[in-house]
C-alpha cells in the first residue's frame, strides 16, 4: 500500500457521528445543555448565567453572573455615535429587514470599533502570565511604569485607554465601583489600575469600558478570543433598538450628506478620442 492511502476498510465506513459537541445534546422532547436540562435552566438561572454556562461549560459562582451581567449591560449601547450603529440605521433605511441590518452592524467591527476589548484582554494576559513565570516578585507599580513608557515610547495608544467622547468613562467609574463593593478584584484589574493610575499622571487618560470588562473578564479566565463575542452579546439588543426605530420613525433612504456637501478630488476630462 502506498503512502498515505486509507485502507479499503476504512474507506468505506460509513461516518455515523459527523459532527461532534459538548454544548448541547438534542433529542426528541430532550434538550441538554452542559449537562443541565434547559427545562430546568429556564426557571433557575439568569440570562448572564446563562451566557457564562454556554461559553465556560459550568454554572458560574453569584459573583461572577453579577459582574457578568453588569459588564453586558454596559456595552448595550452608546447611541449614534459607533459605526456599528450608523451602518445598522444606514441599512435599514434603506428598507432591507431586520436580520440584515443587524448583520451589517456586526460586520462594522473591526480593530477600531469593539478591538480594544481583545487587544486589552491580551495585554493583561500575557503580563500577568509572564509576572507568574519570574522568579523575582515585581510589584504592579513597576510594572504597569515599563508598560506605559514601552507604548509612550513606541507612541502607540495603550488598548482599554482612553476615549474619544469621554475624559472618564462614565460607565468603566461605575463597573470599578461594582467590582469593589463585590470584592471581585484579581490580579489582571490590579494591572489594569496600576496602568491607569500612571498613564493618567502622564497623560490625563483613564481606563475605558473595554479596559475595565477586559481585565475583569481576564480575572474570570475568559479567552481574549470571547472578548469581542461577548461585546457583541452585550450590544446586539442596543442594535436592534436602533433599527427599529429608524425603521418606524425615520424616513427611508437616509442620507448622511448632501451633493453640496461632496467634494469631488478627481479627473473630470478624460476622453476616449
Amino acid at each position: 500500500m502506498a503512502n498515505g492511502e486509507k485502507p479499503l476498510k476504512n474507506i468505506l465506513e460509513i461516518n455515523e457521528h459527523q459532527l461532534k459537541t459538548s454544548i448541547t445534546k438534542i433529542e426528541p422532547n430532550k434538550i441538554i445543555t452542559h449537562g443541565y436540562s434547559q427545562e430546568e435552566l429556564i426557571d433557575n438561572i439568569n440570562f448572564s448565567e446563562m451566557v457564562y454556562l454556554l461559553l465556560k461549560g459550568k454554572i458560574p459562582s453569584k459573583k461572577e453572573a453579577k459582574m457578568l451581567n453588569h459588564i453586558l449591560i454596559s456595552f448595550c449601547d452608546h447611541g449614534v455615535t459607533p459605526p456599528s450603529t450608523q451602518s445598522s440605521r444606514l441599512i435599514a433605511s434603506s428598507g432591507s429587514p431586520l436580520n440584515v441590518a443587524l448583520a451589517g452592524g456586526l460586520l462594522s467591527f473591526g480593530k477600531k470599533h469593539a478591538g480594544a476589548i481583545e487587544d486589552s484582554m491580551n495585554l493583561f494576559q500575557k503580563t500577568i502570565n509572564e509576572l507568574k513565570s519570574f522568579n523575582k516578585t515585581y510589584s504592579y507599580e513597576e510594572v504597569a511604569n515599563d508598560i506605559v513608557d514601552d507604548y509612550l515610547n513606541k507612541s502607540i495608544l495603550i488598548p482599554g485607554f482612553g476615549h474619544r467622547y469621554h475624559n472618564k468613562d462614565p460607565r468603566a467609574n461605575k463597573i470599578i465601583k461594582l467590582a469593589i463593593e463585590e470584592d471581585f478584584i484579581g490580579s489582571h484589574l490590579e494591572l489594569a489600575l496600576a496602568i491607569e493610575k500612571e498613564v493618567f499622571k502622564r497623560k490625563n487618560i483613564s481606563l475605558n469600558i473595554d479596559g475595565v470588562n477586559g481585565a475583569i473578564l481576564s480575572d474570570m479566565k475568559f479567552s481574549s478570543s470571547l472578548g469581542l463575542g461577548l461585546f457583541m452579546i452585550g450590544r446586539i439588543p442596543g442594535l436592534i433598538a436602533h433599527i427599529n426605530e429608524e425603521s418606524t420613525e425615520e424616513e427611508g433612504f437616509r442620507k448622511f450628506c448632501d451633493l453640496e456637501d461632496i467634494l469631488y478630488q478627481g479627473d473630470e476630462n478624460k476622453s476616449f478620442k
